[in-house]
């Protein structure tokens, strides 16, 4: 059982738009909605693969029943907290070529109570869990160790704990030690504190971190793949796409590949080159939508233990 927090979920919309320009009014060639939220794509993606999952979130509103009906569709075994405000909508502009451009809405306001609630529904969890996963964005009104408290509890009930966000939330989770973390290149820049411009630069702030208590530390690139950390090893793998389509909630598939691997007993490599191929897949299909065990068909990532550490990474969003 792998169970997931999303603190700030959202309903995700995906408009397809020829082109966009600034000012203009333009005509959607298509558009869906999906359940959205970094933990939310997290165990939707899980759930597509046919693994044990449940998704940990506030609901409330109009947006709170509508992801509840939309998880529900999907299969996805959720624990919703009720909560005041409402679900946050959230907006993405696709183009043709895969350009994405995305319009995030804060959230609701959530009180001291609904925060304890939230905790004490994922630590109840934790129980029957092998993974609890923070992600994403806090909305308004959570505090700024929300994950590093639930990096604490969760471990005492003897969960293994993974964590993927960014700014305060993230560097307080990661002095409470996680087991895992997954930033991307810009999160692990804004953690250290400077320019990752080389991957030779991930490489060595990862190993900071391990050295630091973490146990893996798994960097997600872009179109640069992915480079996983540990004590004992460094490997690096990517998947070529020639045609991608979104790339909304592509690192959270990959996370959640990554937790597939882990949790059935591979090693971190392996482990590793299932979440680039999850991550993959989610390039090539609309808006937020997770791959099901037929969109793998075909990926194959190279695994490189020794890659070129000199090369350039993509310039940081």
């Amino acid at each position: 059982m792998i169970v997931t927090l999303t603190p700030n979920p959202s309903i995700d919309r995906a408009v397809l738009v020829p082109s966009l320009h600034r000012g203009e009014v333009h005509r959607a060639g298509s558009s869906r909605i999906d359940p959205g939220g970094k933990g939310v794509n997290v165990s939707r993606a899980l759930a597509a693969q046919g693994d044990a999952t449940l998704a940990v979130l506030p609901s409330g509103g109009p947006t709170g029943h509508l992801l509840e009906e939309l998880l529900e569709a999907a299969d996805v075994p959720h624990t919703p907290v009720p909560v005041h405000g409402s679900v946050r909508m959230n907006i993405s502009v696709l183009e043709p070529d895969g350009t994405t451009t995305k319009l995030n809405e804060p959230g609701p306001q959530l009180s001291a109570d609904e925060v304890d609630a939230l905790l004490d529904a994922t630590v109840a969890a934790a129980d029957d869990a092998s993974w609890v996963v923070g992600c994403g964005s806090l909305p308004p009104g959570a505090p700024t160790d929300l994950y590093a408290v639930l990096t604490a509890r969760a471990r005492e009930r003897g969960a293994r704990v993974a964590i993927d966000s960014s700014g305060a939330p993230f560097a307080a989770a990661v002095a409470a030690r996680p087991h895992l973390i997954k930033p991307n290149h810009e999160e692990l820049a804004e953690l250290v504190r400077h320019d990752l411009p080389t991957l030779a630069d991930v490489r060595d702030a990862a190993r900071d971190l391990v050295t630091g208590g973490i146990e893996l530390v798994a960097v997600s690139l872009g179109g640069d793949g992915a480079l996983l950390v540990t004590a004992d090893e460094c490997a690096h793998a990517r998947a070529t796409i020639t045609a991608p389509l979104s790339t909304v909630g592509a690192g959270d598939c990959m996370l959640a590949g990554l937790l597939h691997g882990l949790s059935t007993g591979a090693a971190p490599t392996e482990a590793l080159v299932a979440g680039v191929a999850w991550g993959a897949a989610a390039v090539t299909l609309p808006g937020s939508r997770v791959p099901a065990p037929a969109d793998l068909d075909g990926i194959r990532p190279e695994l490189t233990h020794d890659p070129d550490f000199d090369r350039v990474l993509g310039v940081l969003a």
